[in-house]
């Protein structure tokens, strides 16, 4: 039997929502030029931004540019990002991510999609993020969160990221991907939550099918 169609979530009801929370979302990690934004998304992969940003000034001082991290030895590396999940692991990523941008990019960051999944660490999550927030260019994000929220709110029913961000991509007028990328990554961190959902107070309600709402 076919689902029935939610006729109020309409992309102006989300938006209104979303904005009503969120109505000039940032993304929550300190950078300052694509190469800072670059190396933290890769280092923010399962630990929190917050984690992030208390080691990332070090890392930078340090080494400002693809240039220094692409010689800097994997120990030094290692012990300023220690606090991390999967610092060895990222480590070597950073490392050779800059090797590749020192080699191929002549140390710049790449500002299209194809290009930066060619780069070591970077999938089309973390291409999108430096899309949308280093060289403000129209993408699509998908994190835990989005996949969380998109299939909360009906907007998907899959679980595989690519096709989740097609399916946003669709429903969503390209010129609200930069918006829609920032809010629904906060929308899910801090009100439609993996565990006890804030529903009383999100803005979505009235629109929302989610059948395990937190009331």
């Amino acid at each position: 039997m076919e689902k029935k169609k939610n006729i109020n979530l309409t992309e102006k009801a989300v938006i209104e929502g979303l904005k009503n929370h969120f109505p000039n979302p940032k993304i929550e990690l300190n950078f300052r030029n694509p190469f800072e934004l670059l190396v933290v998304t890769i280092l923010s992969a399962q630990t929190t931004d917050v984690k992030v940003n208390q080691v990332s000034p070090k890392l930078f001082e340090k080494y400002p540019d693809p240039y220094s991290l692409a010689q800097a030895s994997l120990e030094e590396i290692e012990k300023i990002i220690k606090p991390l999940g999967y610092f060895r692991r990222k480590a070597k990523l950073i490392k050779d991510c800059c090797k590749v941008l020192v080699e191929k990019f002549d140390g710049k960051v790449p500002d299209n999609i194809d290009d930066l999944v060619t780069l070591p660490g970077v999938g089309r999550k973390t291409a999108s993020v430096i899309l949308v927030n280093a060289f403000k260019k129209p993408a699509v994000v998908v994190d835990t969160h989005v996949k969380r929220v998109s299939q909360r709110l009906g907007l998907t029913s899959s679980k595989n990221p690519d096709k989740i961000e097609k399916d946003l991509a669709n429903f969503f007028s390209e010129e609200n991907w930069t918006y829609i990328s920032n809010a629904l990554v906060l929308f899910g961190r801090y009100i439609c939550t993996a565990r006890n959902p804030k529903c009383k107070n999100c803005a979505l309600l009235g629109v929302c099918p989610y059948e395990k709402k937190n009331l």
